[in-house]
């Protein structure tokens, strides 16, 4: 006789949670409270496990549509790089190995590179998230708005999100405790200091492609290139104002406006050209200094505009011309070429010559500023004697 099929009730049954979903449930978060406790210490577990509640609290309001699988994966991800940051905090991050992690939090390397292609992203766990913010806000900006104010709208959002997450009701030395043994951690660690720079490089090389686009210029020109790279120095200022005013022994509640404050005057700068700085440099005061100043850089303007439109016309010739060349057309590919270095030669030219006539008139409104010093000075001479 065969032996019957053996059969269980329902309640008998246990669904096993996937990998990528482990910690997105009670349990999951009350394990990596209890990594944190036992790396960093009953007291800071309880303050970190707020912090990561309020954040998840965050998200969750800025993601309605998610479903409960995706808040899970979410919830999994986040509670990964959390265990992982209180172990960095706690032992060095070149003393912590993702297998140590892994088996903390109870996954699989796998699923932990799933989520974290490096062991550096596990501590830059939002960088990919916040690149394509801050790139959405440049490329979708309103027409007539700068890049630099879509830019710093993201920035103060992502400071007023981490600040908010800290939470008021936590002590103040603990919160700028928390801020600045992160902070150390990350300059102290080259592994983490050259992730950062290739975040960074990787966010100039994508600025740069939208503002091209968006000028319809070659991404090589300097226009965007420089742009790009200016909007990516307000995201330095940003951690080095933070770093600053926590140096400076400022309180928690002061910090976020402070950094505020910081990257307005940043996007000031930028918004309005070195023209503000030259002024505050050398002092210049008077109505008529004034007028020249401005008048002075509004020539400049107009020649960087003129520049811009003739490598705009240039790109959109080459453009063309190498579609041409595409098909087969080897002559007019060597013409394109010569083309090509022509209108390079000729928008340097003009760069050049931009440059050289600004720094005279520089030259000249100082050289008139001396002479009214001067004079100044032998009227006075004359007053005494």
């Amino acid at each position: 006789m065969e032996a019957p099929e053996t059969t269980h009730e329902p309640e008998d049954l246990e669904v096993e949670t996937p990998d990528d979903e482990a910690l997105g449930d009670e349990a999951g978060r009350g394990l990596i409270r209890q990594v944190a406790a036992e790396e960093l210490g009953e007291e800071w577990a309880a303050r970190l496990e707020g912090i990561w509640q309020r954040l998840d609290e965050w998200d969750h309001h800025h993601n309605v549509s998610e479903g409960l699988r995706e808040r899970k994966k979410r919830q999994t991800r986040q509670g990964i790089s959390d265990a992982a940051t209180a172990m960095f905090l706690a032992r060095g991050f070149d003393h912590v190995r993702v297998s140590e992690i892994a088996e903390r939090v109870g996954v699989s390397e796998k699923t932990i590179y799933n989520y974290f292609p490096t062991k550096e992203s596990l501590v830059y766990d939002q960088a990919d998230e916040q690149l394509m913010r801050l790139v959405s806000a440049v490329r979708n900006r309103p027409a007539g708005s700068s890049p630099v104010s879509a830019f710093i709208a993201v920035l103060k959002a992502d400071v007023g999100r981490f600040h908010g997450a800290l939470g008021d009701s936590m002590l103040d030395d603990t919160r700028l405790d928390f801020l600045k043994q992160f902070s150390e951690m990350i300059r102290e660690t080259p592994a983490l200091r050259s992730a950062w720079g290739e975040y960074r490089h990787r966010m100039v090389e994508t600025l740069t492609a939208v503002l091209a686009d968006e000028a319809g210029i070659d991404p090589r020109d300097p226009e965007p290139i420089t742009t790009a790279r200016a909007l990516v120095s307000l995201l330095e200022l940003m951690f080095d104002s933070q770093v600053r005013h926590m140096a400076d022994g400022t309180s928690a509640s002061e910090l976020q406006p402070l950094i505020a404050a910081d990257i307005d005057r940043a996007a000031r700068l930028l918004d309005t050209g070195l023209w503000s700085f030259v002024l505050m440099v050398e002092g210049r005061k008077t109505k008529d200094q004034l007028r020249d100043a401005a008048a002075a850089a509004e020539q400049a303007r107009q020649q960087v505009m003129s520049a811009l439109r003739d490598a705009k016309e240039a790109w959109r010739v080459i453009r063309e011309e190498a579609r041409a060349a595409g098909r087969g057309l080897r002559e007019e590919t060597r013409a394109t070429q010569q083309q090509h270095r022509e209108a390079q030669r000729q928008h340097l030219e003009k760069v050049r010559e931009a440059q050289r006539q600004h720094r005279e008139e520089v030259r000249e409104a100082q050289r008139k500023h001396q002479e009214e010093a001067r004079e100044k000075g032998r009227m006075r001479g004359r007053g005494r004697s």
